[in-house]
């Protein structure tokens, strides 16, 4: 049986990172893909572990060699999800989470329609700011830039299954385990992961 995969999009400053792994500390079912990326690493941030960071150039050749499962140009700099790190994945039955921006995940959503994505909205325009600054890992025209983009990044939340608002964070990590629990329930997940029971139940 396949695994499922899920898109987890959101504007910067959101809180997308910090709900994905909260969420999967609470369920070592799901295997978070780590994208690559163009640009510097912030402080903190590790290479292989955060993302795998690559110079623009190395990025490009990877695009025409057709490396990437999807790839976008976010805010300046190259984003991308390795082929390889997903597909043979679900292929043998691992759930699998990328956490992408909305270009990406349209991307994703042709190639495997039965995605289950989601979309993290901040409850105000003002808290998605205080929540840039309180980083303190960008610059001011970086903020500025970002939330610019921000209006365009929301407007397509209703492209996505699910919608969560990150007003409360504890609440928002409890929703998005709910999405993930009904998704394992569905029937044809059931069905399939089930099929002798079921068989036994319905033979005279």
């Amino acid at each position: 049986m396949r695994g499922t995969l899920y898109i987890v999009a959101a504007p910067s400053g959101a809180g997308k990172s910090s709900i994905v792994n909260a969420t999967l500390a609470r369920d070592p079912r799901i295997s978070l893909s780590i994208s690559f990326t163009s640009r510097p690493a912030r402080p903190g941030e590790r290479h292989a572990q955060h993302y795998h960071f690559v110079s623009a150039q190395e990025f490009r050749r990877m695009i025409e060699a057709g490396d990437f499962f999807e790839y976008a140009l976010v805010h300046g700099d190259w984003k991308g999800t390795a082929g390889q790190s997903v597909e043979p994945q679900l292929a043998a039955g691992q759930d699998v989470l990328l956490e992408i921006d909305w270009q990406g995940a349209r991307q994703v959503r042709e190639k495997v329609p039965d995605a289950v994505s989601v979309f993290i909205l901040p409850p105000s325009r003002q808290a998605l700011e205080q929540r840039m600054r309180k980083r303190g890992q960008d610059s001011e025209e970086v903020i500025a830039r970002r939330l610019a983009a921000a209006r365009e990044e929301m407007s397509h939340y209703d492209e996505f299954d699910y919608l969560i608002v990150n007003e409360v964070f504890d609440t928002a990590v409890d929703e998005m385990c709910a999405i993930f629990t009904a998704s394992r329930l569905r029937r044809e997940r059931q069905a399939a992961e089930h099929r002798d029971l079921i068989q036994a139940l319905l033979d005279d």
